[in-house]
């Protein structure tokens, strides 16, 4: 990524200024940030009327899988789980985490969220976050154009910016999806506007 990550400057974002003029008409909405909690994104969005909610996925996820090997280990010698497939797994994950009632949220940040779980778990978060979401409510989803490098987090800076911090790696990166495959998983989704950058991410923004 490019040399201004985690600087103070941060990085221009068209991604987010096309979400903040998506929700321009939102008077005292919901928004739900799936990403780690930033006292700086908590602020700017408190000061624009929303009310915020964090689930940060990733550790949730991060967790969820050694819970998992740890049950696998304790199966007796030469058992095997009847219940370790893939949708299995992700439907056990997802009864623990994004229990929300059905039109939730006017704004999702997603961040890149979906590149670092299993393609499974992806589909069935994706099914769950279009009930989540309210007629004309936003996403503001990240995805890698290329296996990343870096693990970052993301926060708000400005109307303008965001602050990519890296950060120690919490889960392995999963899949890099292409442009058919990202339209798919927001098809629930009536419109979207994509901005590629330099810096190998690509800003999509949804709106229901």
């Amino acid at each position: 990524m490019g040399s201004g990550h985690g600087s103070r400057a941060g990085r221009f974002s068209n991604g987010l200024k096309e979400f903040l003029w998506q929700l321009e008409d939102i008077g005292h909405g919901k928004l739900l940030d799936l990403g780690q909690v930033s006292q700086a994104t908590l602020t700017f969005f408190i000061e624009r009327g929303f009310k915020v909610y964090t689930e940060d996925v990733l550790v949730s996820w991060r967790e969820f899988l050694r819970s998992e090997e740890e049950r696998q280990r304790q199966l007796p010698a030469g058992a095997s789980s009847q219940d370790n497939l893939a949708g299995d797994r992700a439907e056990r994950f997802l009864a623990a985490n994004l229990n929300h009632p059905s039109d939730s949220f006017d704004a999702v940040l997603l961040w890149d969220v979906l590149d670092y779980l299993d393609r499974e778990t992806v589909t069935r978060l994706m099914a769950r976050l279009s009930t989540m979401v309210s007629d004309a409510g936003a996403v503001l989803a990240i995805f890698h154009t290329r296996t990343p490098e870096q693990f970052y987090r993301f926060r708000v800076l400005d109307a303008l910016n965001l602050d990519p911090v890296e950060a120690p790696a919490i889960v392995p990166p999963q899949h890099i999806y292409q442009n058919r495959e990202i339209q798919e998983l927001f098809r629930r989704f009536r419109t979207s506007k994509t901005f590629v950058g330099r810096d190998q991410l690509r800003e999509t923004v949804f709106v229901k």
